[in-house]
């Protein structure tokens, strides 16, 4: 178990649907009477559904529905209570002391509020949380990173990573002081794509290189733009799914395959479909 930490039963007795969870979780995890699928499981294999539950937490919200909200939060509840019944069974850690570890983290990230430190504004909250994060690893023996990327995990989609490079750069003052620039920076990146391109023989890993290179302008775009790039692409993908499905739904009406209607077609009802829309 984690240092410091106590029994479920005892940090959580007045939280009677969180016992109730983390006993199912364990009824699951039973060696004998357990569910077959579930006892398969490990911390690794676990790992893409918290990453899918927690993107349909987002969709949830992005959606507006508080009932859904609950529910998706509930399946990534779910995605916790099953690593700390993992880390339990290896004798690790427990859900106690997941929450012990947090509650403590939470109150030394945040002097401002749970001691006599005063701070006023959002960037000297900033400073002081990865001040203490600094401290923190060199107090678990970490050596201080290389470089100031080091550690934001390769795991993130790429999207957000992208967005974190760009963000921890900032913070030591390597980015534009305007958004102008990053356009014509993007316009710059457009421009190489299109240059590759038109080559003949065309390189394909050239022109990957430079998609590459021209995704990586428009995350920064955003950024300046203060729009979240994951949000951004996620209501996109939602808006043109909605609208190809109501030119299906045009065709199947007329009886006519969409395979046999020509692209003009096709684009005069989604012209009519964004007209309608709007």
């Amino acid at each position: 178990m984690s240092s410091g930490s106590t029994s479920e039963s005892g940090g959580l007795s007045h939280y009677p649907q969180v016992e109730r969870l983390l006993s199912i979780m364990a009824r699951l995890r039973d060696p004998e009477n357990g569910c077959p699928w579930d006892k398969q499981q490990s911390f690794e294999t676990i790992v893409p559904f918290t990453i899918e539950e927690a993107y349909e937490v987002a969709d949830a919200i992005e959606h507006g529905s508080m009932q859904d909200v609950q529910d998706e939060l509930g399946d990534l509840l779910f995605q916790v209570v099953f690593y700390a019944q993992l880390g339990k069974e290896q004798q690790a850690f427990d859900f106690e002391g997941i929450a012990q570890t947090i509650c403590d983290k939470l109150i030394r990230r945040h002097p401002h509020v749970f001691a006599e430190q005063k701070q006023t504004s959002v960037e000297q909250v900033s400073l002081t949380w990865d001040a203490i994060k600094q401290q923190e690893r060199v107090q678990k023996g970490i050596h201080p990173q290389a470089s100031i990327l080091d550690n934001i995990p390769i795991g993130m989609s790429p999207l957000m990573r992208a967005q974190k490079i760009q963000k921890e750069c900032a913070k030591v003052g390597f980015d534009w002081p305007d958004v102008a620039p990053v356009v014509d920076k993007v316009e710059e990146e457009i421009a190489e794509v299109m240059e590759e391109v038109k080559q003949d023989p065309q390189d394909h890993q050239r022109i990957e290189e430079e998609m590459g290179d021209l995704l990586f302008g428009v995350v920064n775009l955003s950024r300046h733009l203060k729009v979240n790039p994951e949000t951004a692409l996620r209501k996109a993908n939602r808006k043109f799914a909605g609208r190809f499905a109501k030119v299906e739904q045009h065709f199947a009406a007329q009886k006519t395959e969409l395979s046999d209607a020509t692209l003009s077609q096709m684009e005069a009802i989604w012209q009519k479909v964004k007209h309608l829309e709007g």
